[in-house]
């Protein structure tokens, strides 16, 4: 029983391992500018179905820059007119709060299904968790974050936070 109970937990283990994205590093020419991100080079990491993610870290050399912290969020067969000139995007978080961004629509009327959600205080979501993430339109489209996807969610962006 102690055999089976032991495979068990290292195959849950192994599993959770395996959902977390590679983290890539790379530095500009110049080599003032440091950016991390998941890898998205195979697959796009899922909060819902039909929204996937990344997460970008940019690190700037010397004082007078703040580091950046980016969420990229992609809805699949999103690709649709829309009557305003931008589109707004929510995420609802654990504790009621809202992050929002404007996306400017294409010339042609279209809403290309992608965003950037830029982050002021990266460490909230570690101890939040983001609930729905909110497309508003004619009618809003409400992605609701499954838990075990919220629980992969933080250990990637705490990965990201923690690249070095």
């Amino acid at each position: 029983m102690k055999k089976l109970i032991i495979a068990f937990v290292f195959t849950i283990v192994g599993l959770s391992v395996h959902a977390q994205a590679k983290i890539i590093k790379g530095i500009n020419e110049a080599g003032d500018v440091a950016t991390f991100e998941l890898d998205c080079s195979k697959s796009f990491q899922v909060l819902d179905k039909g929204l996937r993610y990344t997460i970008v870290r940019h690190e700037f050399k010397g004082d007078e820059m703040k580091n950046s912290y980016r969420i990229m969020l992609v809805m699949d067969g999103f690709y649709t007119t829309t009557l305003n000139s931008v589109r707004t995007i929510s995420a609802v978080l654990a504790d009621g709060s809202v992050l929002k961004t404007e996306k400017i629509i294409e010339d042609d009327g279209y809403f290309d299904g992608a965003c950037t959600l830029k982050l002021k205080e990266p460490k909230k979501l570690l101890d939040l968790d983001i609930k729905q993430v909110i497309v508003h339109a004619n009618k809003d489209v409400i992605y609701t974050i499954p838990e075990k996807n919220k629980i992969v969610f933080k250990k990637n962006l705490e990965n990201v936070l923690n690249a070095k």
